[in-house]
């Protein structure tokens, strides 16, 4: 059996995002191989707890290098720059660790798997003599500035600036440069990583999103009985997720029989307006902060799930749609680009604000006249779950593996 060491920084069970998308990976890859997890201490008690009940922990050894509640708190405090100091040193005690690993353990394989983002390669690289593999990566080159129409000054200096750096580091970070070099594989967590570490480090770095899909038995609904469509939009009410493009969208739609149902937290007051003024809001049913069964509940009794987000990585809400059986309408772009196809949703290229609302509004008015095809698409989601599956993305990690270390 093939022994690796994980770098996790952010892993536990019972989570959504870095967290528990670490979590599962990490389970999921146990029962192929053997992994020495290094992940910092805050959520300790949860995974221990956790092991107990899962059969292949046997193959699952934690190492716990903490930080202060301060660091966590700038962890959890996204767009907070100190954090990332106190990070990258967190990455070279992670690498001090695994060395020590290194000489008491058999190891195979290094796998430098979270956080996602590009800027932060770690430094398991360093350790010679062990194959290296980094990823899934987020390395998409810049937010998609066409998008920022109707932003506040403030947030399009900040996207401009973010998008100035990103190019800078993609094309100059000595850091990232040596890490993509001695890896054996790099893994992209989505087309757009694809295509910038095919432009910035001429590498052929294979695709494999960094969330994966629950196999559930959720029934496919019938939906050719209904004679309303029912739209579910979920996310943070902030300018990335673009719930504005689904509120005039829903207007251009000019389709009293389409409702649109938010969820999420933010500024609500601003999209409540926008909707009044463009006279949908009848149609806008608002949720707010909900927990994640309440979430599961209204997305299995609605008809259509609608992301608007331009900025993602593979946003796991999209596949907790799909392991519902709801069809998805999305932009073609980031995972969730990779992981909706013709069979389970409709996707539309990114253009600007003005052509995605019109595009957006079309597919709409079809899915409320065409209910038979939401219907087939349904049904279609219980293969795509398959496909998506947290065991299948593991099993095509383990295929890396093998291939690195046996060249099979």
């Amino acid at each position: 059996m093939i022994s690796v060491i994980v770098n996790a920084y952010a892993c536990s069970p019972g989570m959504g995002s870095e967290p528990g998308m670490a979590w599962n990976w990490c389970v999921n890859l146990a029962n192929y191989c053997e992994l020495h997890i290094i992940t910092e201490g805050e959520f300790k008690e949860k995974i221990e707890s956790s092991l107990v009940s899962i059969p292949q922990s046997k193959n699952m050894h934690f190492y716990y290098n903490p930080v202060s509640n301060e660091v966590r708190q700038m962890c959890w405090t996204q767009g907070d720059w100190r954090f990332y100091s106190h990070y990258r040193r967190w990455q070279y005690k992670a690498y001090e660790i695994a060395t020590d690993i290194v000489k008491k353990e058999k190891i195979d394989i290094l796998h430098q798997l979270n956080m996602i983002g590009f800027r932060e390669p770690g430094y398991l690289w360093k350790i010679e003599g062990i194959p290296f593999v980094w990823g899934p990566v987020d390395a998409k080159e810049k937010f998609p500035v066409t998008y920022l129409a109707g932003a506040e000054l403030k947030t399009k200096i900040y996207i401009y600036l973010k998008n100035f750096l990103t190019y800078l580091q993609l094309q100059f970070s000595k850091r990232v440069r040596d890490a993509v070099k001695k890896a054996s594989v790099v893994i992209s967590a989505s087309s757009n990583s694809q295509a910038s570490f095919n432009k910035f480090f001429n590498i052929i770095s294979p695709l494999i999103n960094e969330t994966g899909c629950y196999i559930q038995d959720s029934r496919a609904y019938d939906r050719t009985q209904r004679t309303k469509l029912d739209v579910l939009w979920v996310g943070k009410l902030d300018f990335r997720k673009q719930l504005g493009i689904a509120i005039r969208a829903l207007s251009e739609a000019k389709n009293i029989n389409i409702n649109l149902h938010i969820i999420g937290g933010g500024d609500s007051l601003h999209y409540k307006q926008l909707a009044s003024s463009l006279l949908v809001a009848p149609q806008c049913i608002w949720y707010g902060v909900v927990s994640h069964e309440k979430v599961q509940q209204i997305m299995q009794n609605s008809d259509l799930f609608f992301f608007t987000s331009v900025a993602e990585g593979t946003p796991h809400v999209v596949l907790e749609a799909i392991s519902n059986n709801i069809p998805v309408l999305c932009f073609d772009t980031c995972g969730q680009g990779d992981s909706v196809d013709e069979e389970i949703g409709r996707k539309i290229k990114l253009s600007n604000p003005k052509q995605s609302i019109k595009d957006f509004a079309e597919q709409l008015n079809f899915f409320a006249s065409h209910p038979e095809v939401l219907k087939k698409m349904s049904l279609n989601c219980k293969v795509r779950q398959i496909e998506l599956s947290w065991d299948a993305k593991a099993r095509r990690v383990i295929e890396l593996y093998d291939k690195i270390s046996y060249g099979n």
